[in-house]
């Protein structure tokens, strides 16, 4: 299984969007230029976000794209998914939602696939997009020198 070029920019995008949320709507031209790809073909890849209410789009002036929801509540696997049409390892119809595989009882190498895609699908799903945010720059210590003097630490002692 390979995860195309839209369900890779996909994520990317919720990503930027998710890292700039406290900026309000972000303009896709902003989200092109920072993930250095095109922006037409970001539309077609924000349309199908907004579609699904993944994000809201805002036009005008101050327009852009803002996340619908917190990123902790946004899993990986289910933005591939929407972007992807599903997770499948293989092209085997009995894997897809319409099951019309009438081998899938008998085939010997379906419970393989099955479990494979399972794996997928529970590994994908257990990451929030939250967690790919790059963490935030630590603030500066703000120790003082009495809460170092609490602090004790002995010397070794010498043995002869």
């Amino acid at each position: 299984m390979m995860i195309s070029t839209k369900g890779r920019y996909a994520l990317r995008v919720m990503i930027d969007i998710a890292e700039h949320q406290h900026d309000g709507y972000i303009p896709l031209k902003e989200i092109a230029a920072r993930q250095e790809i095109s922006e037409k073909y970001l539309e077609a890849i924000v349309k199908s976000l907004v579609k699904e209410r993944y994000l809201q789009g805002l036009r005008g002036k101050s327009g852009g794209y803002r996340l619908t929801r917190s990123p902790e509540e946004y899993t990986v696997g289910s933005i591939l998914r929407l972007t992807e049409g599903g997770l499948v390892p293989v092209n085997c119809q009995g894997l897809s939602e319409e099951g019309q595989c009438g081998r899938s009882a008998d085939c010997p190498t379906f419970p393989l696939w099955k479990g494979l895609e399972d794996v997928i699908n529970q590994y994908l799903d257990s990451i929030t997009l939250a967690e790919l945010l790059p963490p935030e720059e630590k603030a500066p210590c703000q120790c003082t020198d009495k809460d170092l003097s609490l602090i004790h630490i002995s010397e070794p002692t010498r043995r002869s």
